[in-house]
């Protein structure tokens, strides 16, 4: 799996294990290894509205998987929660290395230049620092782009 992906996979696997309700869709698209955002309900391909006893946001993720998620996962939430959690001090609103560190994926300069390409980054990778601040952002925008709620100052 990519960089990117091992993000998402972590933010929205994490936010359906916590909260499977609002994080139903997100989950779901991303094939989450979470046993809460693998829970049975029933496929909708062939009706429009959710069978009895099915929730209602999950059977709409999976109706919606074309669309935008009709429910986000939110970011901030996810992220926060982990950081209360993490033994370091870590500023995932800042750092891409610690954003990376607190969903306990490689944070290495490797892997980083491995995500700068994936995410099409154009500057020089030797600018350790400037790629950091670029990569930060592009996240941001990217799991906004995928049903993250991310608060906009995050984006800019």
């Amino acid at each position: 799996m990519s960089v990117f992906g091992n993000i998402m996979s972590s933010i929205f696997g994490g936010a359906a294990a916590a909260n499977p309700a609002s994080a139903g869709p997100a989950s779901t698209r991303k094939a989450a290894a979470s046993p809460a955002a693998a829970s049975p309900t029933p496929t909708s391909s062939m009706s429009a509205s959710p069978q009895p006893g099915a929730g209602a946001p999950a059977a709409a993720g999976r109706q919606g998987d074309a669309a935008s998620p009709p429910v986000q996962v939110d970011i901030a939430a996810v992220m926060d929660k982990l950081a209360e959690a993490s033994p370091e001090d870590l500023d995932w609103r800042k750092s891409i290395v610690d954003l990376m560190k607190l969903l306990k994926l490689d944070s290495s300069l490797a892997a980083r230049k491995q995500l700068a390409t994936e995410l099409k980054y154009s500057g020089s990778t030797k600018d350790s620092a400037a790629m950091n601040v670029w990569l930060h952002k592009q996240v941001m925008i990217k799991l906004s782009e995928n049903g993250g709620k991310v608060p906009s100052e995050l984006k800019h």
